[in-house]
C-alpha cells in the first residue's frame, strides 16, 4: 500500500463560538478614524458624537397661519370670540416669529373684521412653533460615537448644517482562493454586505494567493473564502500558519466548521469554507461580528430582527450553534427549511435566518425566535 506524504489540515477541535467572539473582542483593534462628507458616510460608524450648533437661533414658525399671543386667545371659542390687541402677522414655515408673539394660529381660527381681529380659539403657548434650539442642542449629540449611521441620520446632519463627519470605515480585502462559481458567489455577497455595512472593501482576483493578500498594508482586514477543509488542495490554514498566527480552526458553528480565525501581525483574518452556505453562515455570525468590532460599533449585533412564531420543531446539538433558514407560512407563522447543510433553496426561498444558540437544544413549534434577514 502506498503512504501518502501529503499534510492534511486536520480541524483538532471546534472551538465554541463564544470563545471565538471573546477573541475578537480581546485581539482586534478598532481602525483608524477618518473625515467624510456627510454624502459619504452611509453605513459607517461614528468615531466621536456627532454634535451641531444650535438650531434654529431663534424661535421659527413651524407651519403657515397667523402670528399671536397665546394669552389673548384664553377663553375664546367659535361663539364667543376673543379680540386681539392689533392685527396678527402672517408667518410662513420657517420664519422667525415677530416679537411677543408664541403661537401660530391656524388661518381659519382668525377673523377680521371692520372692528379688528378675532381669534376664533384657544391656543396653547408653542403651538406651530420650533423653540429657539429646538431642532438641535449643542449639549445634546445627535448620535453617538459607536452608532452606524443610517440615511436617515446623514439627512439630519446636513439639515443641521454637517458637512462632515469622523468615522471608523474598515477596509477589507476579500479574497476567493479558487476561481470556481461557488466561491466567487461567495465574496460578492460578503463584500457587498461588507459596503452596505460601512466598509471599503477590495475584491481581489479569484485564485490570487493568500500569501500576498496577507502581505499587502492597505488593509486592515482579509477575509479569505475556500482552502479551510482536509481536502488535497486545501491549504488556506497553512498559509498563514506560515505567514501569521492561527489562533482557530474549526468553530462550532453549522454550517461553517471549518472556518479559521487568526492575525497577520496585528491584522485579524477570518478564513471561511468553500461552500456557499458555509461561507454565508460564519460570515453572518463571525464576519459581521468582527467588521462590527474594527469600526468600534458599539452594538455588535445591530442588524434589525423581526420575531416570528415557528410553525414546528428545530431541533439542535448541545455545544454546536446553528444557523438555520426560516420562511414565513401564509397563517403568519415561520417554518424552518434546513439543517447542518443548507441546500441553495433553503437560501432562495428562506426569508430570513435565526441562530440556535449552542447551549440549546433548539426551539419547541410555538417558540418566539429572532430573524434576521439576508444580505
Amino acid at each position: 500500500m502506498a503512504v501518502s506524504n501529503e499534510v492534511l489540515q486536520v480541524i483538532q477541535r471546534l472551538t465554541p463560538l463564544a470563545e471565538v467572539l471573546a477573541l475578537i473582542d480581546a485581539g482586534v483593534k478598532a481602525v483608524v478614524p477618518r473625515t467624510l462628507d456627510v454624502a459619504r458616510a452611509a453605513g459607517r460608524t461614528l468615531a466621536n458624537d456627532a454634535v451641531a450648533g444650535s438650531r434654529p437661533s431663534a424661535a421659527i414658525a413651524i407651519h403657515d397661519g397667523w402670528a399671536v399671543s397665546a394669552d389673548a386667545t384664553l377663553g375664546a371659542g367659535a361663539y364667543a370670540p376673543a379680540l386681539l390687541p392689533q392685527i396678527p402677522s402672517r408667518v410662513e414655515a420657517g420664519q422667525a416669529m415677530p416679537p411677543e408673539t408664541d403661537t401660530v394660529a391656524p388661518f381659519d381660527a382668525v377673523k377680521t373684521t371692520a372692528a379688528g381681529s378675532e381669534v376664533l380659539t384657544a391656543l396653547n403657548p408653542g403651538d406651530g412653533v420650533l423653540a429657539a434650539g429646538g431642532d438641535c442642542d449643542p449639549a445634546i449629540a445627535l448620535r453617538r460615537a459607536g452608532a452606524r449611521l443610517r440615511a436617515t441620520d446623514l439627512a439630519a446632519f446636513a439639515a443641521a448644517g454637517l458637512a462632515r463627519v469622523t468615522v471608523r470605515e474598515p477596509r477589507v480585502r476579500v479574497l476567493p482562493v479558487r476561481g470556481n462559481g461557488i466561491v466567487n458567489a461567495a465574496a460578492r455577497v460578503i463584500a457587498s454586505d461588507i459596503e452596505r455595512r460601512g466598509g471599503l472593501v477590495r475584491l481581489d482576483d479569484a485564485g490570487r494567493g493568500l500569501d500576498v493578500a496577507l502581505a499587502a498594508e492597505t488593509a486592515d482586514a482579509v477575509i479569505a473564502i475556500g482552502g479551510t477543509g482536509s481536502g488535497r488542495n486545501d491549504t488556506s490554514i497553512r498559509v498563514l500558519a506560515r505567514e501569521g498566527r492561527v489562533a482557530v480552526h474549526g468553530i462550532a458553528l453549522a454550517p461553517g466548521e471549518t472556518a479559521a480565525f487568526g492575525f497577520s501581525d496585528s491584522r485579524p483574518v477570518l478564513l471561511l469554507p468553500g461552500r456557499l452556505d458555509a461561507a454565508l453562515a460564519a460570515w453572518l455570525v463571525v464576519g459581521r461580528y468582527l467588521l462590527a468590532a474594527l469600526a468600534a460599533n458599539k452594538n455588535k449585533d445591530s442588524e434589525p430582527a423581526e420575531t416570528v412564531t415557528l410553525a414546528r420543531k428545530v431541533a439542535s446539538t448541545v455545544g454546536l450553534a446553528e444557523l438555520v433558514p426560516i420562511r414565513r407560512t401564509p397563517d403568519g407563522q415561520a417554518e424552518p427549511l434546513a439543517t447542518r447543510y443548507l441546500p441553495l433553496s433553503s437560501l432562495t426561498r428562506g426569508d430570513g435566518w435565526i441562530l440556535v444558540p449552542a447551549e440549546s437544544e433548539g426551539f419547541g413549534a410555538g417558540s418566539a425566535v429572532s430573524m434576521r434577514a439576508w444580505p
